[in-house]
């Protein structure tokens, strides 16, 4: 293509458009990313500023370089992702940095500014520092995640705002900018910008007694809640360039109001056959009156059993329509409730099309390594009423990358319900704290905390309270008397069988069928998948023939525990003989209603959720739930259930049987819990550091820190890099439990190259509950064994092969039947 076909497009291109050549200006991208940057952040109080990120986050592509590059995707007609600072064409090899020209433009404009806010007011200096250097971070990161404003050996802020003209063109881009583009830009970067950010900024901050760690982390906080904003925003603005149908779905308000009116008739036509039934409508009605007031940080500690779905939902819904918010997000532990809360909610809006509320989000899916086609296919929580999992929502937190940060800024403006909030990792416990806390200071954010064995976020050890500490103030309990509750609520009796040998397999064995023979089901809940698959294997020969034996873990698909679930519910409802081998994941939320439990010895809050598992409904007059610690088990790595099993035993030995479950030895044994554990919640991390610090005021950075001039210290990607919700790092792949899992392997391996963003976006969605965690000691196993494939050969999507499914007992390292399936 010559110069004289480059004329005619008059207009610098951002993202080109292979099939009919309507390709997208840089001015048109700017001015729709600036304008939905700005809505999104209007939530966290920063508009103007966000606009001004939008409008110069690809100030870059107006450099010759840059559009020589889309001048060859065009010719070539690859479809290469533009976005990519990494040249993707075949004749244009190493990068074009079009990231950093709007950052140094922002640095430029606004730091003489800094020196009249000295002279006006010396206190505001350090916020209008903080803001102009967490706009530049922001445009600069917005393709790689956010980086380090210092890392262990160099400056990387203060490089990035000195790299060369050279490299960054931006004083070719300011020559070639639209003349609109600039002035828009310094109207907005004025005096005025500066210091009314920086008066808003310490503003927010002195209205509370902040640690010097809360204070820096709450900086943080503010440039992830930005960039998650521009993030958001430029993605969308590409995505509705690909697909200009979805911007009528964009930004609808909720119907609150309908809402409401649908669970308020949903819960008056609830039946109250028995003392439980009108106990739980007690709950809910304290929930609804509750919903009312302002917004904050609530707790909601009820007896497995009471209710929690439907009274936590109504008070989310009514707090919804009262502060006018745009979505409730459920964070559940679990994938395995997930479905049985959506479920739930469904059947309460009653309505025809509920993927217009409900989203579920359960899956890790998404490729780490996003390519083009998965960025623009990637969830962002735009829904009403989200439900994810507690995984899913520390990873959109902390971790790398920006797949997870465009979801970020949907916390805001939001009711957060945490179902078994118990679960939350303990070295997580400080970031967990100081985020919620931020989110409801300043983000008009709600956060309810719900179980029935309620971790004393708020009571920490004295020693790390100025690390972070859940601002849960005592009377935003939504349960008036807990301990009558409980009273009222005690269905079961719990047996310490704990001896010191332990019990061996056929002991175990023996107990069970004992069980069986006295009540019609039972539950035996195991600490680990290979205790799960022996007591399944030898059990299965020797139980009666008209007693169904079933097992659950988390080797097996969403769907597939589902299906498990549902005959296992309805058997428990006919009351036939019925026998259950699990893991941990049935004890938290899943609504199953057993005649006897035995649980392996863990962490008390694990017992108290799976004697909620027992007499659920009250059928018997006491059910019966027996403790025991099996003679041999490997737990060496499970850091959380070894602890837990020693806090366990102290309370053991405190208390007798009949005390276990009552509220005041569970605060007993999360004291004893976090006492023991309380160095771990600042999330210890490599060389001695931990990600507390290396996103607050990276004490550990040495002498780059004190040398600092800039105000942000933060570690962003290197504390993103070594975060990890769970202790491994997990592949996530679609494995082929039923014909329709197939069905979708053999769809997404078939997919055009050209790519249908849409479909592409309705087959990942459809995968999720057909996906699997894999740690990656098993993940190398199954590479080694070549049972799983990518869907194709640029995406980090995987499937597994048929033989590697097993119908009992779900992704194993066994060939488990014939080849019949290859997904291609």
């Amino acid at each position: 293509m010559d110069s004289s076909d480059w004329s005619k497009w008059n207009k610098y291109i951002a993202h080109p458009d292979i099939q009919l050549g309507n390709h997208q200006s840089v001015l048109d991208h700017l001015l729709g990313v600036s304008a939905l940057t700005a809505k999104l952040a209007t939530k966290i109080g920063f508009a103007e500023q966000g606009q001004l990120i939008g409008l110069l986050h690809d100030f870059g592509k107006y450099s010759t370089e840059f559009q020589e590059y889309m001048r060859k995707i065009i010719a070539e007609q690859t479809g290469a992702n533009p976005d990519n600072d990494e040249g993707s064409s075949k004749s244009l090899k190493g990068k074009i940095d079009h990231s950093s020209a709007g950052a140094q433009w922002v640095f430029n404009t606004l730091c003489p500014y800094l020196g009249k806010l000295q002279q006006q007011n010396p206190n505001l200096v350090q916020y209008g520092f903080a803001v102009v250097q967490a706009l530049c971070m922001c445009i600069a990161s917005h393709h790689s995640g956010l980086i380090d404003s210092l890392s262990e050996s160099e400056n990387v802020f203060a490089n990035r705002i000195k790299k060369s003209d050279e490299l960054t063109h931006q004083n070719e881009c300011i020559k070639n900018a639209d003349p609109e583009l600039l002035l828009q830009a310094q109207s907005l970067a004025s005096f005025e910008f500066i210091l009314e950010s920086s008066q808003h900024l310490k503003g927010m901050f002195d209205k509370f007694a902040l640690s010097a760690i809360e204070h820096d982390y709450y900086l943080g906080m503010f440039t992830k809640m930005l960039f998650s904003c521009l993030i958001d925003a430029d993605r969308i603005d590409s995505a509705d360039f690909e697909q200009p149908s979805n911007k009528i779905e964009r930004f609808k308000q909720p119907d609150w109001a309908f809402a409401c009116d649908k669970i308020e008739t949903f819960i008056a036509e609830l039946k109250r056959e028995n003392p439980i039934d009108h106990i739980r409508a007690e709950i809910s009605d304290n929930c609804f009156q509750r919903a009312q007031d302002e917004a904050g940080i609530y707790s909601l500690t009820v007896p497995t059993g009471g209710g929690k779905t439907y009274a936590s939902l109504r008070f989310a819904l009514h707090h919804a329509k009262k502060h006018n918010l745009d979505r409730i997000i459920y964070i559940i532990p679990f994938t395995s409730i997930i479905e049985q809360n959506a479920n739930a909610i469904r059947e309460v809006l009653g309505v025809t099309n509920t993927d217009e509320w409900v989203l579920e989000h359960h899956s890790s899916l998404e490729p780490e390594q996003q390519t083009w086609r998965s960025k623009l296919a990637c969830e962002n929580w735009d829904k009403p009423i989200v439900l994810t999992t507690m995984v899913q929502f520390l990873e959109s937190m902390f971790a790398s990358g920006t797949r997870g940060s465009r979801r970020m800024h949907q916390l805001s403006n939001a009711v957060l319900v945490f179902d078994e909030i118990q679960t939350l990792p303990i070295r997580c416990v400080h970031l967990f704290n100081n985020t919620i806390n931020y989110l409801t200071r300043f983000c008009n954010t709600t956060a309810l905390m719900c179980t029935a064995t309620q971790p004393l976020l708020n009571q920490l050890p004295e020693q790390v309270k100025p690390f972070g500490e859940l601002q849960l103030p005592l009377e935003n309990e939504l349960t008036p008397n807990i301990d009558k509750l409980y009273q009222q609520l005690e269905r079961v009796s719990l047996k310490n069988l704990t001896k010191k040998d332990g019990w061996d397999e056929t002991e175990i064995a023996e107990l069970v069928q004992q069980q069986l023979s006295v009540v019609q089901s039972c539950l035996v809940i195991v600490n680990t998948k290979a205790w799960a698959k022996t007591l399944f294997q030898t059990l299965q020969n020797q139980i009666a023939d008209e007693t169904k034996i079933f097992h659950l873990s988390t080797g097996m698909c969403s769907a597939h525990r589902k299906q498990i679930l549902d005959e296992v519910r309805a058997r428990l409802e006919s009351e036939q003989a019925t026998l259950c081998i699990s893991t941990q994941l049935i004890e938290a939320g899943v609504d199953v209603d057993f005649g006897c439990v035995i649980r392996f010895v863990a962490g008390l809050d694990s017992i108290a959720q799976a004697a909620g598992r027992c007499n659920r409904n009250g059928k018997q007059k006491k059910g019966h739930v027996y403790v025991l610690n099996p003679a041999q088990e490997n737990v060496g790595m499970l850091e959380d259930i070894k602890t837990g099993i020693a806090a366990t035993k102290r309370i053991f030995t405190d208390f007798t049987d009949e005390d276990l479950l009552k509220p005041e030895t569970m605060n007993r044994y999360f004291k004893y819990y976090f006492y023991e554990r309380h160095k771990e919640m600042v999330y210890p991390a490599k060389q001695g550091q931990n990600i507390l610090s290396l996103l607050s005021n990276n004490e550990y950075i040495g002498p780059l820190r004190k040398n600092n001039p800039f105000v942000l210290n933060q570690s962003f990607m290197t504390a993103a890099k070594q975060f990890k919700a769970i202790d491994a790092p997990v592949h996530s792949v679609i494995v082929p439990f039923n014909e329709e899992a197939k069905s979708i392997i053999t769809q997404l391996c078939a997919l055009d190259k050209r790519f249908d963003a849409a479909n592409y976006r309705s087959l990942l969605k459809a995968a999720q509950k057909y996906s699997v965690n894999i740690f990656p000691n098993v993940w190398q196993k199954l590479i080694d064994q070549q049972a799983v494939y990518p869907i194709a050969q640029d995406e980090a999507v995987f499937y597994l092969s048929e033989e590697f499914y097993s119908q009992d007992f779900g992704l194993s390292l066994e060939v488990s039947g014939e080849l019949e399936f290859h997904g291609i």
